[in-house]
């Protein structure tokens, strides 16, 4: 099994970021393989994706660790991956969030890491973008969007 990781601060406080992370149903909206994370009770998530070109479907695992702010999730068979995720307080509208993804999959050193800094990337935007979207909303919307 081969490590891969990566650390980036994202523009949002901790716990914002850790509720955003920590819902199943929110991974097909910063991991583009994934078209499916549906919740099946207790660990248990079912997900669906698109893996080279193939759809894949399965069982997979989720555990939220709340006092330290950590995810540790993983799915077993041809696709066997596990990962954990942490997230700190890096000032007061800011967190670092730590990656760590143990893979068997046969693929470049290269390929695979890069895959993870693009997701966290897509992570940090989609993270970020919804909690901007949810601020306006209990503000009651955007400047411009009130009547005139």
């Amino acid at each position: 099994m081969t490590d891969y990781r990566h650390t980036a601060t994202i523009d949002m406080p901790a716990s914002d970021l850790f509720a955003y992370l920590r819902e199943p149903s929110n991974l097909p909206h910063y991991f583009p393989q994934m078209s499916r994370a549906e919740p099946e009770g207790g660990d248990a998530v079912h997900v669906e994706a698109e893996v080279h070109g193939e759809h894949v479907e399965g069982e997979a695992w989720l555990k939220v660790e709340e006092g330290d702010r950590s995810l540790r999730w993983g799915s077993r068979g041809p696709h066997e991956y596990e990962g954990e995720l942490s997230i700190e307080d890096a000032g007061p509208a800011a967190c670092r969030l730590s990656v760590t993804l143990h893979s068997v999959r046969d693929a470049a050193d290269e390929d695979v890491q890069r895959g993870l800094e693009e997701t966290v990337a897509a992570l940090a935007h989609t993270a970020t973008a919804e909690s901007d979207v949810d601020a306006a909303e209990q503000q009651g919307g955007w400047v411009g969007d009130q009547p005139g």
